[in-house]
């Protein structure tokens, strides 16, 4: 039994961790009780829950990887809901699966935890991403359930994004062609267990949904306690996905630089998926997005980190390139590990990781174990 500072999602405080069984637990009772705990030894570094990847895509990456990583979460935005929902029982323990069943793609996956998307895998709305460093978590491996929360399928318009890509699964898309079908779609979603709904709007790529159409699906998707997750692309898709009322954008917006009117509005409204390193680092996309997201952030809007997992060579895990990026947009330190949101480490169910100090790289974050314990 150690004495630990923790982050409770908001900020750092007191607590007492202990091995009981095979298992760590962390308990909210301060070591300064009344009478206080002078006894206690107090842990070497802070606990912190496990990090949420709030964009990943589990058909296109290696995801028994994640086992191993800092992860304690991952949200999949697009797939075969069958198939996820198979990958989702797996990772949390409850049964071994493969991703390659009813169309699904796995890239292989190479010792430094890099998956080696082949071109077919890589997302053409973007540009190829650069290569990303190896995480300093490799060398600290333990195997770990994974929570995993899943859109299911893209809901799309007939012909419209991904439903012409080669790297989109079988079954991971539905074209919709009405509200009447928008209607069935977001049902078929709920009822198959999405925990929120993920619409494309990709005008660069193919028609997007007229007003009607969306908002239908926005409304449907509220009655059923679910938010609306857009991939907006293209000239003013993210602006009018968020005057329809989506809940969360996939991708920071990067078409185009948002006025600060704009800015404030959507601060106000809705979350943004940060998603900035699938963009090559030198490139304009890149620019406009970080950019965009410093402004955001400085108007109060809630960034989510978020990889686009399975979008180019990204890691199965925390991705350092993703986290460089976040500080180039001027999040770090608390509001770093806020974008993180990181699982309630008072939770039995949640991964425990140590980190060096308060102020360390989340890099440098490895699973709690027994023998942090024993020092």
């Amino acid at each position: 039994m150690h004495a630990a500072t923790f982050f409770d999602g908001e900020g750092w405080r007191d607590g007492i961790v202990e091995f009981i069984g095979e298992r760590m637990l962390l308990r909210d009772e301060s070591p300064a009780s009344d009478p206080p705990r002078t006894d206690l030894p107090r842990l070497d570094g802070v606990i912190i829950g496990g990090f949420t990847d709030h964009h990943v895509h589990l058909q296109l990456v290696d995801h028994e990887l994640l086992r191993g990583s800092t992860l304690g979460r991952v949200i999949d935005l697009g797939a075969n809901p069958t198939v996820v929902a198979t990958l989702s029982a797996a990772l949390r323990g409850a049964e071994k699966a493969t991703a390659n069943s009813s169309g699904a793609k796995n890239a292989p996956a190479d010792p430094r935890g890099v998956t080696n998307a082949s071109e077919s895998t890589v997302s053409d709305a973007f540009l190829t991403p650069h290569e990303i460093p190896t995480p300093h978590e490799t060398p600290h491996r333990t195997s770990h359930p994974v929570s995993v929360e899943f859109a299911g399928v893209f809901l799309t318009p007939v012909g419209g994004y991904p439903s012409d890509r080669d790297w989109a699964p079988e079954g991971s898309f539905r074209e919709i062609a009405d509200t009447e079908a928008a209607t069935e779609g977001v049902a078929e979603m709920a009822d198959a267990g999405a925990s929120c709904i993920k619409v494309a709007s990709n005008a660069t790529a193919g028609p997007v949904f007229d007003d009607d159409v969306l908002r239908a699906i926005v409304e449907t998707a509220a009655a059923r306690g679910l938010p609306v997750v857009a991939h907006a692309e293209g000239a003013g898709e993210a602006q009018r996905a968020a005057r329809l009322g989506a809940t969360c954008l996939a991708h920071a917006p990067f078409t185009a630089r948002l006025d600060d009117a704009e800015i404030a509005a959507q601060a106000a409204s809705l979350s943004w998926i940060s998603t900035l390193a699938i963009h090559d680092a030198d490139s304009a996309e890149r620019t406009t997005t970080v950019d965009n997201v410093r402004r955001f952030h400085a108007a109060g809007g809630s960034v989510l980190y978020g990889t686009d997992m399975g979008n180019g060579p990204t890691p199965v895990g925390l991705n350092p390139a993703e986290l460089a990026a976040l500080r180039d947009a001027g999040i770090d330190g608390v509001d770093l590990l806020r974008t993180l949101a990181p699982q309630n480490p008072l939770d039995p169910a949640s991964v425990l990781l140590r980190l060096p100090g308060t102020d360390a790289d989340p890099t440098l974050a490895r699973p709690l174990t027994s023998a942090d314990l024993k020092a």
